[in-house]
């Protein structure tokens, strides 16, 4: 009887090993550089907060079985500063502030992260601004994954933030009435 069941117990574990899906492996993303921007908020002398923003891509790659493992690597296209008033963009750009002739980019390239919840996760890593480099930690949020129905493509949404000082960065023009500290908020669409 013993021996009759044999087969049966292979024939078994190997549909059983068959249905099992291997680990998948870690996906590369791109950063939709339509629906991935940067916006900043910065006190005017205590008056007001204004805000811009800029426009970013870059890749993502995201491991589900180790989530901790995943990479993001961001170029902000310094050029794309927009504020909404167009003589204060010319400023900013300028060599008062981000002087974007000599820095016409910025980047965040990550180096850890480490997971706060199912959907939440802190990012950290190494954000070069006007030639300065700094570690920075983002608060992370997974917003969303699936098809797009725009691109038909598997598409992730986050939403991200951080705060930082200006002037760690060699960016110090008007201090302390231009506020030192931003406040940076992250959307951002990868497929």
């Amino acid at each position: 009887m013993k021996f009759k069941l044999i087969p049966f117990v292979i024939a078994f574990a190997l549909i059983f090993t068959a249905a099992v899906p291997a680990q998948a492996a870690p996906q590369t993303y791109t950063f939709d550089p339509n629906h991935t921007y940067v916006l900043w908020h910065v006190s005017h002398f205590g008056f007001s907060n204004p805000s811009g923003k800029w426009l970013a891509n870059g890749t993502l790659t995201l491991d589900d079985a180790k989530p901790q493992d995943s990479k993001v690597n961001v170029t902000i296209k310094m050029d794309s500063l927009a504020t909404g008033i167009p003589e204060l963009d010319e400023h900013l750009k300028g060599d008062n502030f981000f002087d974007i002739k000599q820095f016409p980019t910025a980047t965040f390239v990550s180096d850890k992260v480490t997971l706060d919840g199912s959907k939440t996760a802190k990012v950290h890593g190494i954000l070069t601004v006007h030639g300065v480099s700094k570690p920075v930690t983002l608060n992370i949020t997974l917003n969303k994954v699936g098809m797009s129905i725009i691109t038909n493509k598997k598409t992730v949404g986050f939403s991200g933030s951080t705060t930082l000082n200006r002037s760690d960065f060699g960016v110090s023009t008007f201090l302390p009435g231009v506020g030192d500290e931003v406040k940076i908020e992250i959307e951002a669409e990868a497929n």
